[in-house]
Parts: structure tokens; C-alpha cells; sequence
């Protein structure tokens, strides 16, 4: 008993202490806000990103003008030391693509088209498209139970309803290559997504190594339950996919940074940015336009402000994050040892919604508990925009190479109401962002990495 009154003794000291230590940055913080709230430069930028260069594919000529207008962006913002890091990135192509279903249809009638898109990284079908009969499953377990005899030359489509993106993702990355083990033509997945209006999802496929590869695609929620009670109440099922997906040779890209330069540790660096490609649908605007721009934004109002960190505050654009990862591991392969001077790392790659806070990875930082307790300190000055609350989760995909690294990372987190209605669909636009909750997002962006930057 003695103990735990101790304890929380000890606690509640902590707690005090920390607060002591955030206070005077309330003001500070207060006008951050402030600032942000009535910003619309950032607006701007989003828009210009969506509306005039459009969906931006690792090795699309598209990405290639993003980055280097996000570099004079950077430049005109005030920013120091604005560089790019070159990498190598996959070049896929999508071509064209359909998808028919050709029996049943009712006398008279032609083939009915499906809502479809070839899945990133997918091969694509031989020439003339492939017409096979459809298995459909709900889970791997079933898969597994009709056995090659089951699946042998037929399209296996996966009509499997949304639980959480961490779980049924597993059907879109390892369903083709488990269905092709088992003889599979070819695969079609049930869009990843708890909402639809007959709007296909696409995403990256990861194909195993000793499996062969087949032609993959989404089909819209609604295309994959008809199609599956189809086959459930007996009828034989035969769809027609063609797809002229292929790579190309890899292609160049880069990483874009600027930097506001830290006023008494410049070698110690707080990281912030997202992932400037995007899927080669819609115009990438919550995925990730909105996170790159949104970092931007917050070290824009800062220098607006006046105000310099005691550490440096470093915006990142990390390229192919969606097909390869590429750009956030050319990111710390070109700090090298200079990444354990990474004081702490934050990414938004989750939409441009109502920031709720930040999911804290602190992975083997020996920063650890003390990096967590600034971190919460820092979080309640966001608590007049609802951005208050830090939670262990996940670590974002272009800063995981910094946690594994030692670095502290911050993922910001949104309400995510509508994110999974849009992900990698022709409907992530624009118009999909609400002007306010990309304020806030700004807002919670400069607040956690001044703060972060400044205090000793």
C-alpha cells in the first residue's frame, strides 16, 4: 500500500512538473493557433497540389512537377537549406482496364459492366483478358477449405466486409498470391472500405516470392456481395478482366526538405511532413496532399510569427510511400548516423479531418517514458481545438525507419469519419476537405513541433 501511494505520489509530481515546464509556451501555442485558424495560404497550396497537378504515381511525370514545385513552395515560404534527396522509385502502370460480367445475365442483355480497379503493382492479364467462372469467400478459412479443386483456373473474389484497415487489408495485400498458391487465374478483392457508392478502392498488392503472380483488381462493395450471393444461391458465375498493367524500368524521384534552422541545437532535428505521390486516381488530397501541405502550412506560420526553436524544425515530403516505402528509407539512409539526432519525428497520413491528437510509437528510443510525458504536457494546449489526446498506436509507414532507429515518432490522428469512404478512390478531391479541420490539423502540427523543438 505504502508502495503505490508512492507511486502516485511520484506520478502526480511528474504531472506537475511537466505542466510547470509547458506553461510558458501557452501563449506562444495560443497564437500558433490563432494563426492557423484564420490561415488560408495552406488552403491555397492544397488546392493548387489537387486542382492544377492532380494524382501524382511514383514515377509519373505529375509527381515530378509536384516536387519541384513543392521545393519553390518551400523557398517562397522562407524556409533554409531546401534540398532534394534523389531515390528510386517503381514506375507502374495502370493502362486500361475492364471487367464484365458475362454469365448470368438475363436473355438479350450484354455483359454487365463492374465497378473495378487493377490493384497497384498488380500484372496485368494476358492479351484478350482472361474469362474464368468465380469462387467467392468471405475469409481465408473458406479459401483454404475449397482447396485446389476448388479454385484450379477459376477467379477467386474475396468478398470480405470491412472490420478495421489493419485487418481486412490483409485480403487486397496477400489474397491474390494465396489464391494464385492454390491455382487461381486471377483474384478480385471486395473494396477495403466500410462505406460505398459502387466506388472501387485500389492499393498496393504484395505478391510473395514463391507464389506465381496473377492479375489482381477491387471491386466496389456493392459488385462483390451481388456477385457472391450469386454464386451462394447456386448460379454459375463467369467474369471477363483484362488489364494492361505492367512496370517500366524504375524511375527518378526525390525526397523534398526545408528547414527552420534551431537558434542553439541545429544538429538536433524535429522531422514533420507526409508523403507527397499518390495513387493514380482522384488527386491524392486527404492521401496525403493534405498532411504534406498541412506541415508546410505550420512552419510557414511560424516564420510568419517570428519565431525560432531552439532545434531545428525540418519539413519532409518522403516520395512512394504507397508502392514502395522507397522515400523514407532514402531519407535515413542519407542521414546515416546523423539520425540520432532526430529529437523526434511526427507524419500525418491519415486525412485532413478533425484532429483528435497523435498516436506516440517511441519503438527503443531512450527517450522513452520522458519523450511520452512531454509529449501529453505538449497536447493539452491543443485541448481548445480537440487535438489533446496521445496514444500508444502504430507508426506511420516514411517515419517508421526513425523509430527503428531510436527516433520518437508522432502519427497525428484525425476523427477519420469519411477517410476510408474516400482512400484510393477517384473521390479523394478537393472538394473532400473541410477548410476548418485543415486549419486544425495545422494548427496541432506547429503547436507539438515548436513546443517539441523548444523545450529543453
Amino acid at each position: 500500500m505504502l508502495r503505490l501511494v508512492i507511486l502516485c505520489v511520484l506520478a502526480a509530481s511528474l504531472h506537475a512538473a511537466d505542466s510547470a515546464g509547458v506553461e510558458p509556451y501557452r501563449d506562444t501555442a495560443d497564437r500558433l493557433i490563432d494563426a492557423a485558424l484564420k490561415d488560408d495560404a495552406g488552403l491555397n497550396r492544397l488546392e493548387y497540389l489537387c486542382y492544377r497537378i492532380g494524382n501524382r504515381l511514383s514515377g509519373s511525370k505529375a509527381l515530378d512537377q509536384a516536387i519541384a514545385w513543392s521545393a519553390d513552395e518551400m523557398k517562397r515560404a522562407g524556409l533554409a537549406n531546401v534540398r532534394t534527396i534523389p531515390v528510386k522509385v517503381p514506375h507502374w502502370l495502370r493502362g486500361s482496364e475492364s471487367a464484365q460480367l458475362l454469365e448470368p445475365v438475363p436473355p438479350g442483355q450484354a455483359p454487365k459492366s463492374l465497378f473495378m480497379l487493377g490493384l497497384g503493382d498488380s500484372i496485368g492479364t494476358p492479351k484478350g483478358g482472361i474469362t474464368a467462372e468465380v469462387v467467392a469467400v468471405s475469409t481465408f478459412e473458406e479459401l483454404e477449405k475449397l482447396g485446389r479443386a476448388g479454385v484450379q483456373g477459376k477467379i477467386v473474389l474475396y468478398d470480405a466486409p470491412f472490420v478495421s484497415y489493419g485487418q481486412t487489408v490483409a485480403y487486397r495485400r496477400s489474397g491474390p498470391s494465396r489464391a494464385a498458391r492454390l491455382g487461381a487465374v486471377a483474384a478480385l478483392v471486395r473494396s477495403v472500405t466500410p462505406r460505398s457508392l459502387r466506388d472501387p478502392h485500389t492499393g498496393a498488392l504484395g505478391y510473395t516470392d514463391s507464389d506465381p503472380k496473377i492479375p489482381a483488381a477491387a471491386v466496389s462493395v456493392e459488385d462483390a456481395i451481388w456477385i457472391h450471393h450469386l454464386t451462394q444461391s447456386g448460379q454459375h458465375v463467369r467474369v471477363h478482366l483484362q488489364m494492361d498493367a505492367h512496370f517500366e524500368p524504375d524511375a527518378d524521384s526525390a525526397d523534398v526538405m526545408g528547414e527552420i534552422v534551431g537558434r542553439e541545437k541545429p544538429d538536433e532535428v524535429v522531422a514533420i511532413g507526409g508523403h507527397i505521390d499518390s495513387w493514380d486516381v482522384g488527386q491524392g488530397a486527404h492521401d496525403d496532399g493534405g498532411g504534406v501541405m498541412a506541415a508546410l502550412a505550420a512552419v510557414a506560420l511560424m516564420k510568419q510569427l517570428g519565431l525560432q526553436p531552439r532545434r531545428t524544425i525540418r519539413v519532409v515530403f518522403w516520395t512512394s510511400e504507397e508502392n514502395s516505402g522507397n522515400g523514407g528509407t532514402a531519407y535515413r539512409a542519407w542521414l546515416g548516423d546523423r539520425a540520432s539526432s532526430h529529437y523526434a519525428a511526427i507524419e500525418m497520413d491519415g486525412g485532413a479531418e478533425a484532429p483528435i491528437g497523435f498516436d506516440l510509437a517511441a519503438g527503443s528510443s531512450p527517450r522513452g517514458g520522458d519523450f511520452a510525458d512531454r509529449a501529453n504536457a505538449i497536447a493539452r494546449l491543443l485541448t481548445r481545438i480537440g487535438a489533446d489526446k496521445i496514444q500508444a498506436g502504430g507508426v506511420e509507414a516514411d517515419i517508421e525507419p526513425l523509430m527503428n532507429a531510436g527516433v520518437p515518432t508522432l502519427g497525428l490522428r484525425t476523427v477519420m469519419e469519411h477517410y476510408w469512404d474516400y482512400h484510393h478512390t477517384q473521390a479523394d478531391t478537393f472538394d473532400k476537405i473541410g477548410p476548418d479541420d485543415f486549419r486544425k490539423c495545422v494548427a496541432a502540427f506547429a503547436v507539438m513541433s515548436y513546443v517539441l523543438a523548444d523545450w529543453l
